[in-house]
C-alpha cells in the first residue's frame, strides 16, 4: 500500500485567554494541518505548531518545509519508519513540520491496523492527571484563574514565572494558602539568573512546589549539576532539551536536572520523542510531556507517546483547551483533570 496524497493546510486560531510567559505574550496560534491519504482512502492526521523562540523555526519556515512534500507521495506505507528517518534528513531545522508528518503517519499506521496507537507502541499507562497553566499576571488574577481551574476539577496547576522573583514568590505563597491540597509546578522559561535561582529554591521548599521547569538559560544549565541532588531532582529541562542528542548530553553525569520535558514540536514527532524517552528511562530520569498551544491532534499524539513510556510521571497537555477554534475533535477524554486516550483506531481524532 502506497501514499496516494499529502495535503497541507495553514490555520490560525485565536486563544480564548491570551497569556504571558517570561519572554513573550501569546494571543493567537498559527498551525499547519497535514492529511496523509493512502491508496485505499484511509487518512492519517497530523498538526504542527512551530515555536520560533524555542526552536528557531518560524511559521514561514514550517510551511516552506511542508511545501516540499511530493517525495512522500508513492512511498510504501509498510516502510513508513524509513520515511520518518528521511524527514530528519530533509527538514533538519523544521521540527514542527517533521512532527506534523510524523504524527499523521503514526495515526495512519494505527488506523489501518484498527488499534489505538498507544496499544501498538506498548501501553504503560491508562490515565494520568495533567497540569493546567496560569500565565504571568498579578496576584488577584492568578488566584481568580486558579479558582476557575480548580472548580473545573484540575488538581495540578503550573505557574509561569520569570519577570520578578519577589512577585513570583508572593503569587506562589498566596496560591498555597488558598489551595493547600492542589499540586503546584512552576516554569520560569529561562527567566532567572543563577543568583536568583539560589534565592528561589529555598524559598519554595516550604510551599511544596513539585518541580520547576527551565529556571535558567540553556548556557547556565550545566552549573546546576553542582546543586544538591534533592534540588536537581526537582528541576526539569525544557528549552535545553530539543532532541536525542540533547537528551544524551543531559543524561550524562553529573546530571543537572531530574526531569525531561518532552514536546513533539521541539523534537520532531513521536518517533524522536520515544527515543528521548528511552534515554530518560535508561538514566532513571522522569519524563514530563508538554506541548505548545496546539490542536487536539498534537495533544492526542503526545498523550499516546507519553502512555507508551514507563518513565512518564507528569503531563502538561493543556495546549488545546484555550483554542477558540480547533480543526479537529476527539483524541482524548479529560475528566476531573485526568487524561485518558479514547478507544478508537489511531489517535482517535477527526476533523471538526
Amino acid at each position: 500500500m502506497r501514499i496516494a496524497a499529502v495535503e497541507v493546510r495553514a490555520l490560525a486560531a485565536p486563544l480564548t485567554r491570551p497569556y504571558t510567559i517570561a519572554f513573550e505574550t501569546t494571543e493567537a496560534v498559527e498551525m499547519v494541518l497535514v492529511r496523509v491519504v493512502a491508496e485505499d482512502g484511509s487518512v492519517g492526521l497530523g498538526t504542527g505548531t512551530p515555536a520560533e523562540a524555542v526552536t528557531g523555526e518560524s511559521f514561514a519556515a514550517c510551511r516552506a518545509a511542508l511545501a516540499d512534500h511530493d517525495w512522500l507521495v508513492g512511498g510504501e506505507l509498510e516502510s513508513w519508519p524509513r520515511l520518518l528517518a528521511e524527514l530528519a534528513r530533509r527538514w533538519p531545522a523544521a521540527p514542527a513540520a517533521r512532527a506534523a508528518v510524523d504524527i499523521a503517519l503514526h495515526d495512519l499506521w494505527a488506523r489501518r491496523l484498527g488499534r489505538p496507537l498507544v496499544d501498538l507502541l506498548g501501553r504503560c499507562h491508562d490515565a494520568l492527571p495533567t497540569s493546567v497553566t496560569i500565565g504571568i499576571q498579578d496576584v488577584a488574577h492568578t488566584l481568580a484563574e486558579a479558582e476557575e481551574h480548580v472548580g473545573r476539577g484540575f488538581r495540578v496547576l503550573k505557574i509561569k514565572l520569570g519577570h520578578s522573583l519577589e512577585e513570583d514568590l508572593e503569587r506562589l505563597r498566596r496560591l498555597r494558602e488558598r489551595f493547600p491540597q492542589v499540586a503546584l509546578r512552576t516554569d520560569a522559561n529561562q527567566g532567572y539568573s543563577l543568583a536568583q535561582l539560589g534565592r528561589y529554591l529555598p524559598a519554595v521548599e516550604p510551599l511544596g512546589v513539585e518541580f520547576t521547569e527551565q529556571p535558567v538559560p540553556p548556557a547556565s544549565l550545566p552549573a546546576l549539576a553542582h546543586l544538591p541532588a534533592e534540588q536537581r531532582a526537582r528541576l526539569a529541562a525544557d528549552e535545553s532539551l530539543h532532541d536525542e542528542r540533547d537528551a544524551l548530553r543531559l543524561a550524562a553525569a553529573p546530571v543537572p536536572c531530574g526531569i525531561f520535558n518532552v514536546k513533539l514540536m521541539k523534537c520532531g514527532g513521536i518517533r524522536p520523542a520515544l527515543g528521548i524517552a528511552r534515554i530518560a528511562e535508561a538514566a532513571r530520569l522522569e519524563l514530563m510531556w508538554g506541548c505548545m498551544d496546539e490542536s487536539v491532534v498534537g495533544i492526542a499524539a503526545a498523550l499516546h507517546a507519553a502512555f507508551a513510556s514507563p518513565a512518564t510521571r507528569h503531563l502538561d497537555l493543556d495546549g488545546s483547551l484555550d483554542l477558540a477554534r480547533d480543526p479537529a475533535r476527539g483524541g482524548f477524554v479529560l475528566q476531573a483533570g485526568v487524561l485518558r486516550t479514547v478507544e478508537a483506531p489511531g489517535l482517535g481524532v477527526e476533523l471538526a
